[in-house]
């Protein structure tokens, strides 16, 4: 029975996905996450407890291990442990990408140095120290201009800046950001800042796989929604997309040309592209699978899921063709509207209820205290629905949306007061 050593971090909306189509393929699992880690791992048999953050050390205990269990595929599933997976994938002498390609396309400033280097147009952009002086930056960036970490994901920490003014506040918020979730004590990328031009027009998600460094397209996700500012909290993703044929090639090849100049050979990769009459701009790449509860959204031929496909292709199954079923399908990343104390989000029957709904999840629970984005690193909870077009699709999500009420109250002081306590509700 081939084993899977599948990477999770601490916390991590993509456990359930990829445990589920483990077992439909019948293997056996060993998950490599941190020593207090918040995933499923009670039924997933062996649990490796790794410093997700020491390379070196994870590597000797994962090669301690396979000496007795021997290991037939790594798959990391964010950003972070798909650099760890291609080292320890490397180091065990299986399929991989290159480590330096996927630690490329992790950094934004690597990738974005990279791909310019090779023509391919990303944002001017600059980078600075977190510590430096923000206000002699800001004399130095053209506006308007987004303000983001190295590293992070999901958009978390992405702000807009239209003059020197946002910006100083922007990249002091920031570096606040970075330093609270404890990134910059232990890693490089979190002490500096990137700030680029801004790039007006629609947003779009490819998800693909590369086998051999070549791409094979698997779905292109529009987003409705303007992304313009002040952030960038994304929440509808509809496939197929809406763009003419000739655009969606465009970003295709773009992206078949951003892999090879990262030199990424194999796995998965996704891909946020910005399209402004009609020429195309890359904004991240990443070596690895959509986020959140994104997949879902996709069947491939014989009902294989997105998990099972990348599974596949990691231990060298044979896979089907890689297409699609015949409906449009959607998803949105309910957002979190206010920080606060989460109480209850009322209208989810209703929500349910609407035509084209297949799906509401809410992954937040009562009691939880709430951060929205820029500072936030999850979502509420998701939604997916299912339809005719990717118009059905998108009506039936916001439709959805407007049926829920989210009942959030202000989080108590450290000590606090009888009847000191604030609630608001909101819909959205």
């Amino acid at each position: 029975m081939p084993r899977l050593l599948l990477l999770l971090p601490t916390a991590t909306y993509r456990a359930e996905a990829f445990l589920e189509a483990a077992r439909r393929l019948a293997l056996s699992v060993t998950i490599g996450t941190g020593p207090v880690s918040d995933v499923p791992i009670a039924s997933s048999g062996d649990v490796l407890h790794l410093d997700l953050h020491r390379l070196d050390e994870a590597t000797r205990t994962v090669l301690e291990f396979s000496h007795r269990h021997p290991i037939d595929a790594v798959i990391g599933v964010d950003d972070g442990t798909a650099v760890m997976a291609a080292s320890l994938a490397e180091a065990m002498g299986l399929p991989h990408n290159p480590v330096a390609a996927v630690a490329a396309a992790r950094n934004k400033r690597l990738m974005r140095e990279v791909l310019s280097r090779e023509g391919i147009p990303v944002p001017r952009h600059l980078v600075f120290p977190l510590n430096g002086d923000a206000k002699e930056f800001a004399k130095q960036v053209a506006y308007p201009c987004v303000v983001k970490p190295l590293i992070l994901s999901a958009s978390c920490g992405v702000m807009r800046a239209n003059d020197e003014e946002e910006f100083v506040a922007s990249f002091n918020r920031v570096g606040r950001l970075l330093t609270n979730l404890g990134l910059v004590a232990f890693d490089e990328q979190a002490r500096w800042i990137l700030a680029e031009n801004f790039v007006p027009g629609r947003e779009v998600a490819l998800e693909g796989l590369l086998t051999g460094g070549t791409l094979r397209p698997l779905a292109l996700f529009d987003k409705p929604d303007l992304l313009d500012g002040p952030f960038f909290e994304e929440t509808i993703y509809v496939t197929p997309s809406r763009l003419s044929s000739e655009v969606q090639q465009e970003i295709i090849t773009c992206a078949g040309r951003a892999a090879k100049a990262l030199g990424l050979q194999d796995g998965p990769m996704h891909g946020e592209f910005r399209v402004h009459e009609k020429d195309v701009w890359v904004i991240e790449v990443a070596a690895r699978s959509i986020g959140g509860r994104c997949s879902r959204t996709l069947d491939f031929s014989a009902g294989l899921s997105l998990e099972e496909l990348i599974i596949r292709h990691a231990l060298r199954m044979p896979l089907p063709a890689l297409t699609r079923q015949g409906e449009a399908a959607g998803v949105m990343m309910l957002p979190i509207p206010y920080g606060g104390r989460l109480c209850e989000v009322r209208g989810q029957a209703g929500a349910r209820a609407v035509p084209g709904i297949e799906e509401l999840t809410v992954t937040a629970v009562p009691g939880e205290d709430l951060v929205p984005l820029p500072e936030g690193t999850r979502y509420l909870g998701f939604l997916l629905a299912r339809g005719e077009t990717p118009e059905d699709v998108e009506q039936s999500l916001r439709e959805a949306h407007r049926q829920l009420t989210v009942v959030i109250t202000a989080s108590p002081p450290p000590d606090p007061l009888p009847g000191s306590q604030q609630s608001r509700s909101m819909s959205f």
